[in-house]
């Protein structure tokens, strides 16, 4: 029983690591800065993920589905580089 840890030690376990990890600072940050924006933004969440620097207004799904896609043609591309090697070296 030397690993059990209370519920109360779990949390002041992790409000340390976030602490320490820089999220407390940069969550007060942007909800003082949400809190002294004379015109409240419609969309809080897509504020605070400006604020701290994520992309807004993008499709994930539809970027990782041209990703896909890039990666496969590119795969294709180099099976054709390939066998145009293998021809070039052929014919000499």
């Amino acid at each position: 029983m030397s690993n059990y840890q209370s519920p109360e030690s779990k949390k002041q376990e992790f409000r340390k690591y976030l602490e320490k990890s820089g999220v407390i600072d940069a969550l007060t940050k942007v909800l003082v800065g949400l809190y002294e924006e004379p015109d409240r933004p419609q969309n809080a969440i897509d504020y605070i993920k400006r604020y701290l620097g994520a992309p807004v207004g993008i499709d994930v799904e539809a970027l990782k589905a041209e990703n896909e896609r890039l990666k496969r043609e590119k795969s294709e591309l180099e099976n054709q580089i390939k066998e145009l090697s293998t021809q070039k070296t052929d014919s000499k």
